[in-house]
């Protein structure tokens, strides 16, 4: 038996593109991005849907209950695992200012051994995110269930799944608002969609 995951990115936030949100308290959702989450949510009410499960940061909750509310699956369950990345003191800078710092510089050629200062290597994020994914496969046998999270944590997903390393993560886009569908079971898992964005 197998879990059918749609990966989920958040909509987009007023500022996305402009500075790393990573964990800063109050990153919402604007209008355009509240319109992103209810046009995702009627593109997956037709998936008929078990369970919405997000991460806690607010522009993940906003997606998740758009989706929740229009698949009817009952209240978005938090799942700490979906986080965003940890990146501690960089988080609010904007990616002008971060570009001239040698420790962003490296974070970004060397993921695989590099660590945001004070926060998470990304091995760190794809074992959590893995983890979700494992329990869900285990909760929701024969189900489908929408993980919303963040375009780091999905992307280490992504490359699990297809067995490539994690420094592969600039080869491929994660959008605002994109949904990537992966089938998980005993066996392993598969990608069946990447990065498919409504308009």
């Amino acid at each position: 038996m197998t879990v059918t995951a749609y990966l989920v990115r958040h909509a987009a936030h007023d500022d996305v593109g402009a500075y790393l949100a990573g964990r800063t308290p109050g990153t919402r959702l604007g209008e355009a991005g509240r319109q992103q989450a209810e046009r995702l949510a009627q593109r997956l009410a037709r998936e008929k849907l078990d369970a919405v499960l997000a991460s806690p940061r607010e522009r993940a909750q906003e997606t998740a209950a758009a989706i929740a509310a229009t698949a009817g699956t009952g209240p978005v369950e938090t799942a700490g695992g979906l986080d965003e990345v940890d990146f501690g003191p960089w988080a609010g800078r904007t990616f002008e200012d971060l570009d001239a710092d040698p420790a962003w510089r490296r974070w970004n050629a060397m993921r695989s051994l590099t660590r945001a200062p004070g926060g998470e290597t990304m091995l760190e994020v794809q074992a959590r995110v893995i983890g979700v994914l494992e329990r869900a496969r285990d909760r929701f046998e024969g189900g489908r269930v929408a993980l919303v999270s963040h375009s780091d944590p999905i992307k280490t997903i992504v490359m699990h799944l297809l067995g490539l390393p994690l420094d592969s993560w600039p080869r491929f886009e994660i959008a605002p608002a994109s949904v990537t569908i992966a089938v998980i079971g005993e066996w392993g898992g598969k990608i069946t969609l990447l990065n498919a964005v409504t308009d």
